[in-house]
């Protein structure tokens, strides 16, 4: 049981597999073009497994940024990892050890998550071992090949293969931004905001680690306080009153 499990784990991981080797190969590329051997963004990825942490914190290293710069950087970028692995322990078996839900915390990201709460059932130690094993090694393995690449790739395919992780990012942020108004709001404002700190006179002296922070805390507090997102059992029960029944009885 425990071995059919754990293979169970390991063909749902394998598609988040193949998807973390081609962005995390972007991630080797730029690390070691930054100036970073290979051994170090290799232990970064396996250490890590978080693309846009680490994309940050190669930038804040090489700029030679202070540790509470790069530590308040990935508190803010990576503070969704909380809620997540709050939703997965109200999921998992209830003998799981202390050490088991530490090992299945360090694999939470955004994709095994949405893997895992999907999955029917508990989630046992062993199907979360194999869940988290094989986009681990993809993400790792993509950043070594990345990085070892860099020595004999053209410079016209490093720089194709640097902006790979925005086209990641746009790829996600474009489908519920042309759904709903809010989220493009919050990204319209997010892009304003970095284009203030990056050109205007007082605003680009700041170091780009600090400016994550500051447009992340601001944008997301002006998005919830001007363009708060509904709750759909909220927006569910609005359309159950008898006043909106009797709009839709005269229309």
């Amino acid at each position: 049981m425990k071995k059919k499990k754990f293979l169970q784990g390991i063909q749902d991981g394998m598609p988040i597999c193949l998807g973390y080797f081609s962005v995390s190969m972007a991630f080797g590329i730029t690390a070691v073009l930054s100036g970073m051997p290979v051994w170090a963004a290799v232990l970064t990825s396996l250490s890590n497994v978080t693309s846009a942490g680490q994309f940050a914190g190669v930038g804040i290293i090489v700029a030679g940024g202070s540790m509470i710069e790069l530590a308040f950087t990935q508190l803010i970028i990576n503070m969704r990892y909380f809620l997540m692995s709050l939703s997965v322990s109200q999921k998992v078996e209830s003998r799981m050890t202390t050490g088991q839900r530490l090992a299945v915390s360090y694999g939470i990201t955004d994709e095994i998550f949405a893997v895992s709460m999907q999955h029917k059932g508990e989630l046992t130690a062993v199907y979360m071992a194999g869940l988290i094993l094989m986009p681990v090694l993809g993400w790792t393995g993509g950043t070594l090949v990345g990085a070892v690449a860099t020595s004999v790739m053209p410079a016209i395919l490093q720089d194709a293969m640097g902006i790979a992780l925005y086209g990641m990012f746009i790829a996600i942020i474009v489908p519920p931004a042309r759904e709903h108004r809010n989220v493009l709001f919050a990204v319209l404002a997010a892009v304003a905001a970095s284009y203030a700190f990056a050109y205007m006179p007082v605003l680009k002296e700041i170091s780009g680690g600090w400016s994550i922070i500051i447009i992340t805390v601001v944008i997301s507090a002006l998005a919830a306080w001007l363009r708060p997102i509904e709750d759909e059992e909220s927006v569910s029960a609005a359309e159950d009153t008898p006043a909106a029944q009797e709009q839709e009885v005269h229309a």
